[in-house]
């Protein structure tokens, strides 16, 4: 175990050397953002497949054995077959004495085009100054989701080989390009190799997400699932006029705008009974993680464009988001939704809503509720029509212990880098790669990000600054020295 002088010293000539190299580290993802990897355009295929080839190719140069597995083919709605982009294992590194480490990264993209509303084309990153001059913004798509964390955690153990220090971690690397779309194929790779690939792995790191706040480091730990439902509401075979007979049958419309009302109050409270029975009950450790967090509650509202929330105080709000499960109604298919009037009885109307589960929320515990509920409301209306509830989607929550290992080390990571401590945060939508992971290898699963709040993933004009693309390759090269002591 090195002392601590020497360590820094280590870390000072990594740091240096990361600095002094940074216009190369920029121009690398320059090269990776101008590949159109959109994986959701099937058009676009073969652009995934050459940027599964580059990335590949980069993991070789670092000295990695790298296979490119095939994973076959997607059948699209028009019956045509897709070949699925390749998925990355790579490995570099088999010393006992060292952890393993595996990352997980995608290399695929949102679709973006210049005319959606973007200032600069989307496959050429653009550096721009922020309005203040410190801040130099890559704008480019992919940028931050998630071509540039990819590379960060590249450049970071090239930073090593370049510097010829000894590894301080042996490392795993699972790279694909469908993630956007779904990430087909993963799972049942996942599956195959976690006997052999995985055996030795002790952690995996996944940086796929954002900070809360545009300035503060964050880790996350958690994110909620998604069960999605449909409730569908019939009289018979045929739309009805309201002339002929309006006043006269049971409509179900509003049927179902009955059930739906029934959900939640306006307070948000979800109204089914015993939904709230298996969350977790709130510890006092717990709430104190809420209290250090930076998050404004007006700049989220400014950029919600919303009046006002449902909560008044930071800590309710974060709660809300990410500890307690919500509902939320999207929409009703079979009603008259043009403008102009028409004065017609829908025959048949489906309703649409999730609830986003947390923790120890079972899925079919939740469906089985949701169904007793309708059913239970619907009888009581004594209406003729058929009642249909089924839950098409059911998505897990995910949540690490933020005791482990890895949680520690890149705690001292972010201190080291950024001279404080992070925001430990959950994610109020789902990660489906993490729970993923998790399972499957039943190992411990970090988000590790490096993106600001501010990035704009997904949306046009994504970017990640170039100080957390530079910081956060320190952050991944510091995380390496750090789980190497403490492993």
């Amino acid at each position: 175990v090195m002392s601590s002088s020497s360590s820094s010293a280590l870390e000072m000539e990594i740091f240096q050397y990361i600095d002094v190299h940074q216009s190369d580290f920029v121009q690398d993802l320059k090269e990776w953002v101008a590949v159109e990897s959109d994986s959701v355009q099937p058009d676009l295929r073969k652009e995934v497949i050459r940027m599964m080839v580059l990335a590949a190719d980069r993991l070789a140069a670092l000295g990695a054995t790298v296979n490119l597995v095939n994973v076959g083919s997607q059948q699209l709605p028009d019956g045509q077959d897709l070949p699925l982009p390749p998925v990355i294992l790579g490995e570099l590194g088999k010393d006992p004495q060292n952890p393993t480490v595996c990352f997980y990264g995608h290399v695929d993209v949102q679709p973006a085009k210049k005319e959606d509303g973007w200032n600069t084309d989307p496959y050429t990153l653009t550096e721009i100054n922020g309005v203040y001059i410190i801040v130099r913004n890559l704008y480019g798509r992919g940028a931050t989701d998630n071509k540039g964390p990819v590379l960060a955690w590249i450049n970071a153990v090239e930073t090593f080989r370049a510097l010829k220090l000894a590894m301080p971690v042996n490392f795993r690397f699972v790279l694909e390009g469908m993630e956007e779309a779904g990430s087909l194929g993963l799972e049942k790779l996942l599956e195959e190799k976690k006997q052999c690939f995985f055996s030795d792995v002790d952690y995996i790191v996944i940086s796929d997400n954002l900070w809360l706040s545009n300035k503060k480091p964050a880790l996350t730990y958690g994110s909620r699932g998604n069960a999605c439902f449909s409730v569908e509401v019939e009289c018979g075979s045929k739309d009805l006029h309201s002339g002929t007979f309006g006043g006269i049958i049971h409509e179900p419309l509003m049927d179902l705008i009955a059930l739906l009302d029934s959900l939640v109050d306006p307070t948000g409270r979800i109204q089914i009974p015993g939904i709230y029975d298996s969350v977790a009950a709130l510890t006092e450790e717990e709430r104190k993680l809420y209290e250090s967090i930076e998050f404004d509650l007006e700049e989220h509202k400014h950029n919600s464009g919303v009046k006002k929330f449902l909560f008044g105080t930071k800590e309710e709000l974060l709660l809300h988001l990410w500890r307690y499960p919500s509902l939320s109604i999207h929409g009703i298919e079979g009603a008259f939704h043009e403008p102009g009037i028409k004065t017609v009885i829908p025959a048949k109307v489906i309703g649409k809503f999730s609830i986003r589960q947390v923790p120890y929320m079972d899925l079919s515990v939740v469906k089985q509720q949701v169904v007793e509920h309708l059913e239970d409301v619907f009888s009581k209306r004594n209406s003729p029509n058929k009642l249909k509830v089924s839950m098409p989607l059911g998505a897990k929550p995910w949540l690490a212990d933020v005791n482990d290992l890895s949680y520690k080390a890149a705690r001292q990571a972010i201190k080291t880098v950024f001279g404080e401590d992070p925001d430990f945060i959950r994610d109020g939508s789902t990660i489906p790669v993490a729970r993923l992971f998790q399972t499957i290898t039943q190992k411990s699963v970090m988000m590790l990000p490096i993106g600001a709040a501010d990035d704009g993933e997904h949306s046009q004009n994504e970017k990640i600054s170039r100080h957390n693309y530079i910081e956060g390759t320190k952050l991944f090269a510091a995380f390496f020295l750090e789980i190497s002591k403490l492993h």
